[in-house]
């Protein structure tokens, strides 16, 4: 199995509430609950480090397939088994794919104001606000290539819907927290309300997962890309 703590590889704690925690890489000190069980904290800022890679490597892709898109993001260097990072990487593979599908956005400027909006989404969101943030990413999506605001009428409601459809979805399959597993999840929720409600068709494949061995908390045949 694979290690969960990126300073000593121990595994992750989960505290009844927030204690002032000091980053083991960058050193800023802040409020968490989550740390491995050698006392090792690391921020939302250093587990996303290096998330700029991404802007590289959707510049030239072209498929309208954001599962194939977000297969890609996770394979480089900077993404983790579990952890903030795919808070992003939800979003943006959605948004990529939508451009290439036929949406009418310009996805550099969308990708800017995707990482804006969910790096302050933390780790362990999912458990401690009952809110996944791969579902909160999916309706990130929605919000961008609508122009949602709080002010907003039609695309205010759309957005909101699909945090909830994902966050069904994900809340349906049940616990322990997957990264992998929510993201398949919240994707695909995504595509399909982006057919029904944008008339934006995106393409999905048969998902199967290839991440057992490296999650310590997986929940075998309960998961729907469980292989």
């Amino acid at each position: 199995m694979s290690s969960e703590c990126l300073i000593c590889s121990q595994a992750l704690k989960y505290l009844d509430s927030e204690e002032m925690m000091k980053c083991a890489i960058c050193g800023k000190t802040e409020k968490s609950a989550t740390a491995c069980i050698n006392k090792h904290y690391v921020c939302n800022e250093c587990h996303t480090q290096g998330i700029d890679l991404i802007f590289n490597a959707l510049g030239s892709e072209n498929s309208k397939n954001p599962i194939k898109i977000f297969k890609m993001l996770i394979s480089l260097p900077f993404c983790h088994m579990h952890g903030s990072e795919h808070h992003i990487l939800v979003g943006a593979a959605l948004l990529c794919a939508y451009k290439n599908a036929g949406g009418k956005i310009d996805l550099t400027k969308s990708l800017v104001q995707l990482i804006e909006r969910a790096k302050k989404v933390p780790g362990g969101a999912c458990g401690f606000w009952g809110a996944c943030g791969a579902g909160i990413s999916s309706g990130m999506f929605i919000s961008i290539v609508t122009g949602s605001t709080p002010l907003k009428n039609e695309e205010w409601g759309l957005s909101n819907k699909m945090t909830s459809l994902s966050l069904g979805k994900i809340g349906e399959i049940g616990g322990p927290r997957c990264c992998k597993r929510n993201s398949y999840t919240a994707i695909i929720s995504a595509v399909e309300f982006a057919r029904e409600n944008l008339k934006v068709q995106m393409e999905l494949p048969i998902i199967k997962c290839e991440h057992q061995s490296q999650n310590n908390q997986c929940i075998g045949t309960r998961c729907p890309y469980f292989s």
